[in-house]
């Protein structure tokens, strides 16, 4: 049945190109954004998983800077402390030759004496940022110790975050290593003997806190090539759930044109329709 109040076959085809071109616009807006789900009501659940994931990359990120403090501060600590075990070992052979009957103990004493005021120095100066892991009091407010947030955990989709710390402890230079009270002065070779004693027990703590600060700087330095990995290959993930196929989106974009073309002329025709009824009526 023809009418010429209801036009059917344009109703239809109108259908149609608001279809194509509303699907004309969501290609043209993934491909200027890059987001093929850019908005909740893109894909509501996959755009939670981004935007969760999204949240964790940014704490990884805020994590790698972290590391790289904790890094920097335990580094500058266990340059000091190899520095201490080289002034030790200097100490350690002036003690050694003033076995001798025939030196001057005096100098040699002179000499101690300048390179325990080196040590002491090390100490003080093997701060970063206010931190001194040498230090009996490693931040100036009673600490023993520094925290550094190493990484979080998530427990299944959308669940509970929880951290994780690497604890640096101090090892604590500035008691166990007060050579200006505890190591004996040298006046003659039985006061050597004593301090050779003293000064190897000294160079033992030393070389035992400097490999500790080692093995931490490189716990933290491989905690942060851990995290930027993850956090790059978290970024991937998010990109292939949420990021726009340039090369799928021309393909569809090619194809969606054409479709919007002959709707158009689908609903010209459609509206052309109602004009050959005329010719019914006419004689």
């Amino acid at each position: 049945m023809s009418s010429i109040l209801t036009n059917f076959g344009a109703m239809t085809a109108l259908r149609t190109l608001k279809a194509i071109n509303g699907n004309l616009m969501d290609v043209q807006t993934s491909i200027s954004t890059g987001k093929r789900i850019g908005e909740a009501k893109d894909n509501s659940a996959v755009w939670a998983i981004a935007k969760t994931m999204e949240s964790d990359i940014s704490g990884f990120r805020s994590i790698e800077d972290g590391l790289a403090l904790g890094e920097a501060t335990v580094a500058v600590a266990s340059a000091g402390a190899e520095q201490i075990v080289d002034k030790l070992t200097e100490i350690k052979e002036l003690i050694v030759s003033g076995q001798s009957e025939n030196v001057d103990h005096d100098t040699i004493q002179q000499d101690i004496a300048s390179k325990v005021e080196q040590v002491q120095a090390i100490i003080s100066a093997a701060q970063f940022n206010g931190a001194n892991l040498l230090a009996s009091d490693v931040d100036g407010a009673g600490a023993t110790s520094v925290g550094v947030l190493a990484s979080l955990n998530r427990v299944g989709a959308g669940g509970a975050v929880t951290t994780e710390e690497i604890v640096v402890n101090s090892v604590n230079f500035e008691s166990n290593l007060d050579l200006a009270s505890n190591l004996t002065s040298i006046t003659d070779t039985a006061s050597a003997a004593t301090a050779l004693t003293e000064i190897e027990g000294f160079l033992q703590t030393a070389i035992t806190g400097a490999a500790a600060l080692g093995s931490s700087s490189a716990r933290l330095e491989d905690q942060a090539d851990f995290v930027g990995r993850l956090a790059d290959s978290m970024q991937q993930g998010v990109s292939v759930m949420t990021d726009t196929n340039m090369e799928e989106a021309s393909a569809r974009l090619a194809a969606l044109k054409t479709q919007q073309e002959l709707a158009i002329q689908s609903l010209t025709i459609a509206n052309q329709a109602p004009r050959l009824l005329l010719q019914l009526f006419q004689r």
